[in-house]
């Protein structure tokens, strides 16, 4: 009797032990579990102007995309490619930069006008524009539009526009390589051929006047500004690329249809192309 005693209250006190152990630890069922930021956009606007003497004023205008969600530095590099300096892309990191360049660019027209300002005749405003303008943002496709505007006298101010796509899923600009095969001739060929799909706006005393009839150049080259969408990727031209000053920035569709068989597979899945 006494032998199987022993055995039973040894088996009762590890089991005390073992729950005990048990219950000493801590379970912790609140752990936060973070879920992907939701991509935001901002934006900055900037207009201001200084009197330099009677007859000149100059004209200082911005508007800068903000992406507070945004981190690669690499990547805001190149949104940013043409504002060189900027070490905070924060909005309030983008209001010092444009307060900084604002003023070097009215210093600078300050210091140049000197020699020559006595010659202007009539009262002018001299300007400089620099906009960002969101085209769209889909299958984390970024596409953004700039433009810039100028005037320094004459008969009339200038402008230009660049266009760029990125790749919020790699963290990269997109090059054309990375959307098309298609060998850089037959694509200038469909340029010249879609030139006049989308009507250039210019008129004359004869009425509408077509983008080709303002043509310039024999080749339409393929340029590093162009975008997308559904139906076709587009192509953006400013004044004096391709055609006269008078048809101002021209834009030439190019349709998937007609780049079947040659676009990149990852892109045409995310762009949902059929």
């Amino acid at each position: 009797m006494k032998n199987t005693v022993v055995p039973i209250l040894l088996s009762a006190v590890f089991l005390f032990y073992a729950c005990k152990k048990t219950d000493s630890k801590t379970v912790d069922t609140n752990t936060e579990i973070k879920s992907p930021e939701k991509f935001t956009i901002d934006s900055l606007k900037m207009n201001d102007s200084i009197k330099i003497n009677e007859k000149l004023s100059v004209n200082y205008a911005s508007k800068v995309l903000v992406f507070p969600t945004l981190k690669d530095k690499a990547l805001l590099d190149s949104i940013y490619y043409d504002k060189t300096g900027i070490i905070d892309y924060s909005k309030k990191g983008l209001q010092s930069f444009l307060e900084k360049d604002k003023a070097e660019f009215f210093s600078s027209v300050k210091e140049d006008s000197k020699e020559w300002i006595s010659d202007i005749q009539n009262p002018q405003t001299w300007e400089a524009g620099s906009f960002m303008k969101l085209i769209s943002q889909n299958d984390d496709f970024l596409q953004i539009e700039y433009l810039h505007t100028s005037y320094e006298g004459g008969a009339h101010g200038n402008y230009s526009f660049d266009v760029r796509v990125f790749d919020l899923k790699n963290n990269k600009k997109l090059d054309l390589k990375d959307i098309t095969t298609m060998p850089k001739a037959k694509l200038e060929e469909l340029l010249m051929k879609n030139l006049d799909k989308i009507p250039s706006g210019t008129t004359d005393s004869d009425g509408p006047v077509k983008n080709s009839d303002m043509l310039l150049v024999d080749v339409i080259p393929v340029n590093k500004d162009f975008y997308c969408d559904e139906k076709n990727l587009y192509f953006h031209y400013s004044p004096y690329e391709i055609a006269a000053f008078a048809a101002g920035d021209i834009v030439i569709p190019v349709s998937w249809k007609e780049l079947e068989g040659t676009i990149n597979p990852e892109f045409k899945n995310r762009m949902k192309i059929n």
